[in-house]
C-alpha cells in the first residue's frame, strides 16, 4: 500500500506495521505517556510481517494482549465522543449526505458495509450509492501504479465509508469514485476537481470528507495548486463543508517518490487550503466502555503522528488572525482534531484480495476474503469528523458551510462550544535515511509543533465533544 500524506497507516495481526517500526508490546500501555519522545518511522520501503489475519472484529481486550496496541469499535468511539445524547434526541445525521472522494473506491465496498453494520449493530444508510462523475473506475485490480496501490485505495474507500457511518449511523453515504490515483503533485486531482464539482453542482452531498493530500512542495508551483481549487470555492459558494485530512507524517512530509521524507518542515495540500477545514490526528486511551482513561493527546505513536505546520502557498487567512502569533503570515494547521492514532485504530472490515498485503519476495500471495483489520492515520480523523458535521447540519436544519470561521469565532470559549482543547504531545518525527538497518543507519529529526494551551499547530482548536459541539453549531 502506498503510503500518502492522508493515508492510512495499518496494522493487524496480519502485519506488524507498514512502512513503520512496530513501538512492540506494551506500547498501548506506555504510548500516552510517551508523547514527548518523536515518532520514528522507517523510509517508504514497506515490510510485510504476514500472519494469521482475524476472522472475527477484535476487541481491546484481544489487542492489547495479542498485538500489543490498543484497537476500538464504534460504541467505544460513540461513547468517547459524546454521540448517544444526540442520538438519543433523534440526531443521527438523518436527511443529511456524506460524501466520500476516493480514487477507484473499493469492489467490495457495499457488502462489506453491510457486514460491518451488522456485526455492530448499526443500521444501513438511509442510502447507500457509488457515482463515477470522472470517467468510469477500472475493473479491480487494475492502476498504473499496480495491484498493491488499488488494494490501498480499496482499504482507505472502506475506512472512510464505514467509519463515517458509524458516527452518523443516519446519514445518507454517497461514494464518489475517481479512475486516476492521486499521488504526489498534481497527478489525480484534476479528476478529484472534477467530481468534487459534479456534486456540488448537482446538490448531491453536504459535507465532502478528503483523506489524501499531497506535500506543497511536490508541486512545480503554488499556481499549479491554485489552479485546483475550484471545486472549494464552489463549495463555499454552495455552503457544502469541505474536510481534508492533515498528514500523518507530522511535521515533515513524503518526498515526490514517496519516499520518506522532506529534513524540514512542509505541509500538504488540500489540507493546507483555506476553504478546507484540516483535521489533525489525537490519540486516545479509553477502556472496554468507551470511557476516557487519560486525557487525549497529539497522535504521536511511533507508527506516525499528526500532520501540522505551516503552509508556503497560503496567506493566514482572517479567521486565524487571532492566533497570528502562532501562525505568523500562514495559514496553519490542524484545524481540530479526531483520532488517528494506530496504537488505538479502529476496528474495520473488507472483503476484497488484498494485493498490498502479499511479498513477492517470498512468494506469499495476496490475502483474499473476510478480513477484520486495524487501521488509523488521520483518513480516519476526516470521516469520523464528517459524521459529526452531519449530524449538526441535521440539529441545524441547514448546511453549516465553511467551518473555519465557526471554530475560531469565540477564543477561550473552544471547551463549552465543545472543542475540548489538547495540551499533551508534539507532532515531531525521526525516520531513517536510505540506510536504514545497515551499520551507517543516520536518523533524520524533524521538530514539529507542542501542543499548548490554546490554539497549536500540533492539534489546532482542540478535539470535539460532538453533544456540546453540534448544540453550539446549530445555534
Amino acid at each position: 500500500m502506498h503510503l500518502r500524506r492522508s493515508r492510512s497507516v495499518l496494522a493487524s495481526v496480519a502485519l506488524v506495521g507498514i512502512g513503520v517500526m512496530s513501538p512492540g508490546a506494551g506500547a498501548a500501555a506506555n504510548a500516552a505517556h510517551a508523547v514527548s519522545q518523536a515518532a520514528r518511522v522507517m523510509p517508504f520501503a514497506p515490510t510485510h510481517v504476514l500472519k494469521q489475519t482475524l476472522s472475527f472484529p477484535p476487541d481491546t481486550q484481544y489487542c492489547r494482549a495479542n498485538i500489543g496496541i490498543s484497537c476500538y469499535q464504534p460504541a467505544q468511539f460513540q461513547r468517547a465522543y459524546d454521540l448517544n445524547a444526540l442520538y438519543a434526541q433523534g440526531l443521527t445525521g438523518a436527511g443529511s449526505t456524506i460524501v466520500i472522494v476516493d480514487a477507484f473506491g473499493s469492489p467490495t465496498i457495499a457488502a462489506d458495509l453491510q457486514h460491518f453494520d451488522q456485526t455492530f449493530g448499526l443500521p444501513d444508510p438511509p442510502s447507500f450509492h457509488e457515482i463515477e462523475p470522472a470517467g468510469a473506475v477500472p475493473a479491480f485490480p487494475s492502476d498504473p501504479f499496480g495491484a498493491s496501490d488499488r488494494s490501498g485505495w480499496a482499504v482507505e474507500t472502506t475506512l472512510d465509508v464505514e467509519w463515517s457511518h458509524a458516527m452518523a449511523p443516519g446519514a445518507n453515504i454517497l461514494l464518489v469514485a475517481t479512475p486516476q490515483s492521486e499521488t504526489e503533485g498534481v497527478q489525480g486531482f484534476p479528476e478529484i476537481v472534477q467530481a468534487e464539482n459534479y456534486v456540488i453542482n448537482h446538490n448531491l452531498g453536504d459535507v465532502i470528507s478528503q483523506s489524501f493530500g499531497a506535500t506543497e512542495q511536490t508541486f512545480n508551483s503554488p499556481q499549479e495548486i491554485l489552479n485546483l481549487r475550484s471545486a472549494f470555492v464552489n463549495a463555499q459558494a454552495h455552503n457544502v463543508t469541505v474536510l481534508g485530512s492533515s498528514g500523518d507524517f507530522g511535521a515533515t512530509d513524503l518526498e515526490s517518490d514517496f519516499s520518506c521524507c522532506y529534513p524540514f518542515r512542509v505541509n500538504s495540500w488540500p489540507s493546507s487550503d483555506p476553504l478546507v477545514t484540516s483535521i489533525g490526528g489525537t490519540q486516545l486511551l479509553l477502556d472496554n466502555a468507551g470511557n476516557r482513561l487519560a486525557p487525549d493527546v497529539v497522535w504521536n505513536d511511533g507508527f506516525g503522528a499528526g500532520g501540522g505546520g505551516l503552509s508556503t502557498v497560503f496567506a493566514r487567512p482572517a479567521f486565524q488572525d487571532h492566533v497570528r502569533d502562532k501562525v505568523g503570515a500562514a495559514r496553519g494547521t490542524p484545524d481540530v482534531s479526531l483520532s488517528a492514532a494506530v496504537d488505538g485504530g479502529v476496528v474495520f472490515y473488507y472483503s476484497f484480495c488484498d494485493y498490498s498485503r502479499n511479498n513477492p519476495s517470498t512468494g506469499m500471495p495476496p490475502l483474499c476474503g473476510p478480513q477484520w483489520h486495524i487501521v488509523g492515520g488521520t483518513s480516519e480523523a476526516s470521516p469520523l469528523f464528517a459524521g459529526i458535521v452531519a449530524i449538526a447540519d441535521q440539529a441545524a436544519g441547514h448546511r453549516l458551510g465553511w467551518l473555519n470561521p465557526a471554530l475560531y469565532a469565540h477564543p477561550g470559549q473552544d471547551a463549552s462550544r465543545g472543542m475540548p482543547d489538547i495540551t499533551r504531545g508534539n507532532n515531531s518525527l525521526v525516520f531513517c535515511s536510505s540506510s536504514c538497518g545497515t551499520p551507517s543507519e543516520v536518523d533524520t529529526t524533524v521538530t514539529g509543533f507542542q501542543a499548548v494551551a490554546g490554539y497549536d499547530l500540533a492539534s489546532g482548536v482542540g478535539t470535539i465533544d460532538a453533544a456540546k459541539f453540534v448544540a453550539a453549531m446549530a445555534r
